[in-house]
């Protein structure tokens, strides 16, 4: 391994266990800012649903941990990690993570101040960190008896929130696309508490939300409406199919987010792939999108 990237494991490593510290579970993550370690189930014929019960290393967010020897184990399994990632929904903190992105050439940060003036909120001081692409991570605290879900643009284009299952890129974190840092003045803040509007709009309605211990992936709700989710599939179909380029990639991660986060997943996961491959991405990119997307809502 380069001594640069030895360098970016060395750093990783002593940020994370920094961000531990502060009651903060971690895991190692590559330079894709995917967990490091693959799954030990990757191989597997028929892989059944894992959370680290194997005892084995490599199941994601799931090895998240703050104990400094586990820490230290899991980047002595992945020495090409470069960063790490901060789960969230854990306590102490129960973090939330509220993204403003900036790819998907929506103003988030506006979105948000919009929300917060229609709502009757603001956002506390609190830990902002700044990521490559210029978007924004902004740390919220959760309350120990609420469950907030992975979304990606529910809330409004451009917001993704990181929830229950999910994590963030830790400040300090090296990724393909350069470094994750800190707002000046927020590094040392704890994370404050979720304005209690927000987390009204961040919390799951007993119809949006389907946790995935209570039934096999992709299946649709007890009661729920075929019907309805029939026509909800196919309308995410046709707006993968009608893409054009420079926004194939976004409009099928949207579709796929919608479709885990109504149970659909599974059931529409071939039908969002032949539909992107139709308008040009190819089927290992659309796999990746689609896969990207279940692990954002906490499906994967």
């Amino acid at each position: 391994m380069a001594t640069t990237d030895r360098h970016a494991t060395t750093l990783a490593l002593a940020h994370a266990l920094s961000a531990a510290e502060r009651g903060l579970a971690v895991i190692p993550l590559s330079r894709s800012k995917l967990p490091a370690l693959r799954s030990p189930h990757h191989d597997d014929p028929r892989p059944t649903p894992c959370h680290g019960e194997c005892g084995r290393l490599g199941h994601g967010v799931y090895d998240a941990s703050t104990d400094p020897r586990r820490i230290r184990a899991l980047f002595a399994a992945a020495p090409w990690a470069t960063g790490y990632g901060i789960a969230c929904g854990l306590p102490p903190h129960h973090l939330i993570g509220v993204d403003l992105d900036t790819k998907s050439g929506a103003d988030a940060s506006a979105a948000l101040r919009a929300l917060a003036l229609r709502h009757l909120f603001t956002i506390p001081d609190t830990v902002v960190v700044t990521t490559p692409s210029g978007g924004r991570h902004i740390w919220l605290a959760g309350p120990a008896d609420a469950v907030v879900p992975n979304s990606a643009g529910r809330l409004a284009p451009g917001i993704d929130i990181r929830g229950a299952g999910g994590y963030l890129v830790g400040p300090g974190s090296r990724t393909e696309h350069g470094v994750y840092g800190t707002v000046a003045g927020t590094s040392g803040l704890p994370p404050a508490p979720c304005p209690p509007a927000l987390l009204r709009l961040l919390a799951p309605t007993p119809r949006e939300h389907h946790p995935t211990a209570a039934r096999p992936h992709g299946n649709p709700p007890p009661g729920g409406d075929r019907g309805a989710d029939a026509q909800r599939g196919e309308g995410l179909v046709q707006f993968v199919l009608a893409a054009h380029e420079g926004q194939r990639n976004t409009r099928l991660f949207w579709a796929a987010c919608r479709a885990y986060e109504n149970g659909l997943g599974e059931l529409l996961g071939p039908r969002l792939t032949d539909a992107a491959v139709r308008v040009g991405l190819t089927e290992r990119e659309a796999r990746s999108t689609i896969a990207s997307a279940a692990r954002l809502t906490g499906y994967a």
